[in-house]
This record gives structure tokens, C-alpha cells and sequence, in this order.
């Protein structure tokens, strides 16, 4: 049975009573107030989302689902039909990637390694900080890492159980530190989960040299 492992901070999560009933939900929660209707598992509100799933798969290493959604308190507000390709990944999940890994949402785009084309001028990055890439790259894999990250906005993704066990334990371990103490570690993670896992997540050919492609409909073949 797939499994989808919700990251929650104080968002309605009433869309979850909308997906499909094959579909087992692990909700983890860093918010104060409890969850009405769902039961949850309290985390420290460190490391944003990359700390949710990280421990996740720490945790479950030995037990994993064969299949596991990662997605966010609000899962649509970057992937409009997450409850139609839920449907579709219920049905037959190994339809959605034959890499073992999709990205999930609507939205391609490109940063550089300083995050000087998307993070910088983010409405929410008040201050107009950079992203260190560079030096996240090199914390995580010892090595400098691409100077372009080409990823779909959001975090959210599927990925088999034999694609996250070609790590030892030992290296999500190291992640989930890197995700509470690098700074803005879930925005470097957001853009390198692929990279994470060992696999092609958006293949170059398909983007035929665009930087940012809005996806009108969930095209998941055409994107492995």
C-alpha cells in the first residue's frame, strides 16, 4: 500500500478525507494546537518540511512503504490535481516513474547555486539573503555540486522504497542534522531531493534548455 507522509504546521488538512481509501496517511505535525479528526505524531518545529521527511525515513527505514508520497500542510497550493494524481498513483503507483522517483507539482524552475534567481528575490525572503547552495551541496555531499538546480517548486514528490534504501541510514542521519542547523536548509533541500536520491528528477532533454516551465497538466512520463 502507498503511503503519504503529510508535513504539518497549522494547516487544515480537511483535503485529506478527499483522497483515496488504498492510500495509508502518516501525518507528522510541528504545530502547538492538536489535529481535530487525524491522529498525528508531534515534531520539533525545526528544519521545515526536510526535517519531516528525513526523520521519516530514518525512522521507517526497515519498514518503508513501497511506494511514499511526500507532501506539505497544503499540498495544493503547488500541485493543483495532487488529489486526481493521488487517484491515478493508488490505482498503479508504478505508472507514475519508471526511475522510481516523480516530482509532484506544477511548476519547473531553475536557481543558481547562490539563489540569486529565485531565492533572493522571493517575496518572502524579506532581508534579500542569498541561498548557499555551494556550501549546503558541500555539507551534505562533500562535493561543490551544479552550478544550476533545475526542480519543481514545493517539495512534494514520490519515491520508491529501493530508491531511498540505495543510502545507508547513516547518510539520512547526517541530512536530518543538515536540515536543522545549515541555513535555510529546506529551501537548499527543496531544490536538491533528486539529487538526494541518486536520480535524474526532470530529465534535460525534456526541458530542451527552458529554465522555468509551467506544467498545465501532470505529465509524469514525459518528465522522467
Amino acid at each position: 500500500m502507498p503511503e503519504l507522509v503529510v508535513a504539518h504546521y497549522t494547516e487544515n488538512l480537511n483535503w485529506l478525507r478527499n483522497l483515496p481509501k488504498g492510500l495509508l496517511k502518516t501525518i507528522y505535525t510541528k504545530g502547538a494546537d492538536p489535529v481535530a479528526e487525524f491522529e498525528t505524531i508531534p515534531l520539533p518545529n525545526v528544519g521545515r518540511e526536510a526535517h519531516t521527511y528525513l526523520h521519516h525515513i530514518i525512522s521507517r527505514y526497515d519498514s518503508l512503504a513501497e511506494w511514499t508520497v511526500f507532501c506539505q500542510g497544503k499540498s495544493f497550493d503547488h500541485a493543483y490535481d495532487f488529489k486526481k494524481t493521488m487517484y491515478a498513483f493508488v490505482d498503479n503507483p508504478d505508472a507514475i516513474s519508471q526511475t522510481g522517483f516523480c516530482w509532484l507539482g506544477h511548476l519547473i524552475d531553475t536557481d543558481d547555486n547562490r539563489g540569486h534567481r529565485l531565492f533572493q528575490p522571493w517575496s518572502k525572503n524579506e532581508d534579500g539573503r542569498s541561498l548557499d547552495l555551494l556550501g549546503f551541496h558541500r555539507d551534505l555531499f562533500g562535493t561543490d555540486g551544479p552550478e544550476l538546480y533545475t526542480f519543481v517548486l514545493g517539495a512534494q514528490f514520490a519515491v520508491h522504497r529501493n530508491v531511498l534504501q540505495q543510502k545507508p541510514i547513516s547518510f539520512y542521519k547526517h541530512a536530518l542534522a543538515v536540515s536543522s542547523n545549515f541555513p535555510d536548509a529546506a529551501h537548499c533541500f527543496e531544490r536538491s531531493w533528486d539529487r538526494v536520491f541518486d536520480v535524474v528528477g526532470i530529465n534535460p532533454d525534456w526541458l530542451a534548455g527552458r529554465l522555468t516551465v509551467q506544467l498545465k497538466k501532470m505529465k509524469h512520463q514525459q518528465m522522467d
